[in-house]
């Protein structure tokens, strides 16, 4: 799982690694392929511009997703996928039982979000500009989901073509991603078989500490020798 993980890691990063400048707020969520390719080549320019600066402080890579790439994650979404039926509140649940079910999904779906900065924040560590062609757009009919496709071209390896997954907002009908499939394996199905299991034994509030504690890691870059034991050492304090 965490191998696979570090892959899609790569993967992620390399499918934004256009570089231009594009002000953030003339992106719009009307038409998925235009939002994909824009909003990757915004991430990219800025962390070009800002590379001196983050490299004195790694920290700066969280404010960049969180400024220019969660505006266009639905990830109220993916973490309501990921909760799957721990979402719901369990049957014969009293009102106020259910209200608080409410408020601890609520507080699930924050720590999801920072938990997903982070984890991005990260990935931009491995960054190397590799070159990536996108998928000519296709046109949507009534389709609520699409696949916006991306061939991701590295000289000394054969191409990889990745998807993401876009979904429409019914309240909003803007178009945001969710999900990243890559050799047909999809990020967001990863993730819900690391978490469901421990939903299961330990429930959601454990789960959403649990995922504050990853959020608070600090960002490391692929220099360190022992990238995996420092992040480690964060969380256990030792």
């Amino acid at each position: 799982m965490k191998q696979l993980l570090v892959k899609f890691s790569v993967i992620l990063l390399a499918s934004m690694s256009l570089f231009t400048s594009v002000n953030a707020a003339e992106v719009s969520k009307k038409d998925p392929y235009v939002m994909i390719e824009e909003v990757s080549k915004i991430t990219f320019d800025r962390f070009a511009r800002e590379e001196k600066a983050i490299k004195a402080n790694p920290e700066l890579l969280k404010d960049i997703v969180r400024e220019e790439l969660m505006p266009y994650i639905f990830f109220q979404y993916a973490g309501l996928k990921v909760l799957g039926n721990y979402a719901r509140p369990k049957k014969g649940a009293s009102k106020q039982e259910i209200a608080s079910h409410k408020e601890d999904v609520r507080a699930f779906l924050l720590a999801f979000r920072e938990y997903l900065i982070t984890s991005y924040a990260q990935v931009f560590t491995l960054y190397e500009q590799q070159r990536v062609e996108f998928e000519p757009a296709k046109k949507i009919d009534k389709q609520k989901i699409v696949m916006v496709g991306v061939d991701i071209i590295d000289d000394n390896r054969p191409a990889i073509n990745i998807k993401f997954k876009v979904r429409k907002n019914s309240k909003t009908n803007e178009w945001q991603a969710f999900d990243l499939v890559a050799e047909g394996i999809s990020l967001l199905d990863a993730k819900q078989k690391e978490l469901r299991s421990i939903l299961a034994q330990n429930g959601v509030v454990e789960v959403t500490e649990m995922l504050k504690v990853k959020s608070a890691r600090k960002i490391v870059f692929k220099k360190d020798e022992d990238v995996d034991a420092k992040l480690k050492e964060q969380e256990t304090g030792d």
